[in-house]
This record gives C-alpha cells, sequence and structure tokens, in this order.
C-alpha cells in the first residue's frame, strides 16, 4: 500500500512539473487553435451597439501611462481616429489575436492618416504584460469603473459589479473623424468573431472619405 501510495506521489509531481514546464506552449497552441476562424472580412449582422452615426463622440474616462484621458483627440490622425474597444488583454484570447493582428498593420493605418487607440477593462499592470510581451506600441488605455463603456452605450449587461468579468464591453470599433464625429462602426454579436484588420481600415478609410466630403 505503502509503495502505490508513493508512486501515485510521484505521478502527480511529474504531472505538475510537466504542467509547468508546457504551461506557456499549451496555452498559445490553444489559443491559436480555438482562434483560428475569428477574423471575418465585414461587418456581416445588424448587432449596432455604441454612439450613433453622426453623432458626437462623448469621449473617455480611461488611463493611460498613469495620467487620466478624457479626449480621443490625443490620438487622432489627419484623417481621423479608430478606436478599439475589447474586453481583456489577459484573459481574452479572441481579443489578444485581435490586438496583435491590429499591431501588423499599424503602419498602414498610419500611412493612411488613421490613429489607432485600444481601450479595455483591463488594469494598467495587467495590459502592459501583454504590452511588452507582443511589442505592441498602440496606445492601450484601462477604462475607469466601466464610464468610457458606459458612456459609449457599450457596456455588457451580463455581468454585474463585484463579478470577475464585470467592466468588458462589446467587443468592436467605432470611426471618429477630426471634428469629433462617430461616422462608422464594427461590432458583431459574437464576441468570438471579429472584422479583419485589414478589413477594418478600409473600411474606416471609406468612412472618413465620405464624412470629409
Amino acid at each position: 500500500m505503502k509503495k502505490i501510495v508513493l508512486i501515485a506521489l510521484a505521478v502527480v509531481v511529474l504531472l505538475v512539473l510537466l504542467a509547468a514546464v508546457f504551461r506557456a506552449p499549451l496555452k498559445q497552441f490553444l489559443y491559436g487553435a480555438i482562434t483560428d476562424d475569428m477574423f471575418v472580412p465585414a461587418d456581416n449582422d445588424s448587432f449596432d451597439p455604441g454612439p450613433a452615426l453622426g453623432s458626437r463622440f462623448p469621449g473617455l474616462t480611461a488611463l493611460y501611462q498613469g495620467e487620466r484621458i478624457s479626449l480621443i483627440e490625443d490620438f487622432a490622425g489627419e484623417k481621423g481616429t479608430v478606436l478599439m474597444a475589447s474586453r481583456s488583454f489577459d484573459w481574452c484570447p479572441y481579443c489578444m489575436k485581435q490586438m496583435i493582428q491590429l499591431q501588423e498593420t499599424a503602419d498602414a493605418y498610419a500611412a493612411a492618416g488613421i490613429g489607432l487607440v485600444a481601450i479595455t477593462y483591463d488594469s494598467p499592470e495587467l495590459q502592459q504584460g501583454f504590452i511588452d510581451e507582443h511589442g505592441i506600441t498602440i496606445p492601450v488605455l484601462s477604462d475607469i469603473d466601466a464610464l468610457s463603456f458606459k458612456t459609449l452605450g457599450i457596456l455588457n449587461p451580463d455581468y454585474q459589479p463585484g463579478e470577475h468579468h464585470y467592466g468588458i464591453p462589446y467587443p468592436g470599433m467605432i470611426v471618429i473623424d477630426p471634428d469629433g464625429t462617430v461616422v462608422g462602426k464594427l461590432f458583431l454579436e459574437g464576441y468570438s468573431t471579429r472584422v479583419d484588420s485589414a478589413a477594418a481600415l478600409e473600411f474606416a478609410d471609406q468612412a472618413l472619405g465620405a464624412a470629409r466630403r
């Protein structure tokens, strides 16, 4: 009996060690598998939260580099701004993959004169870990007490204050022209589906171009 117990303990210790060694690769493998088909070429449903098209962007209540941020103009390009509202860069694999893809096309947005900025409910400390690991240069804001997402009308109502996921938004993109007018939105009802960043750039460029005519 004693021998069986010792063998069982050895197996448990071995499994714990293997889990520690392979945790990161296994996590990346699982994340890659579940996000394999997440990108679509266009907003293909009628889900449409957020500020109305043609309305003035209502502003933010967020933290960026230790400072309180309220103006989207701080991140604007010559033509305007794309704000990406995301759930979490700490635990949401779809949000992480979308942000990584957006970073890969950041130069194209800059060349088009469009500023990029992202916002999640994560603390700045959690965001920084993701930023450092993936070399993110796009500004990432931390919402304060869900105030930005409430004001924008995109706060997910499925979670209540005190619950772990309280404060997450419906993930999506809002396009704002240089005058602060909302000229485009990309929101999909399923949180596991996002518009491809190149397609989002084309959409934003067209929306901002139409607004200037």
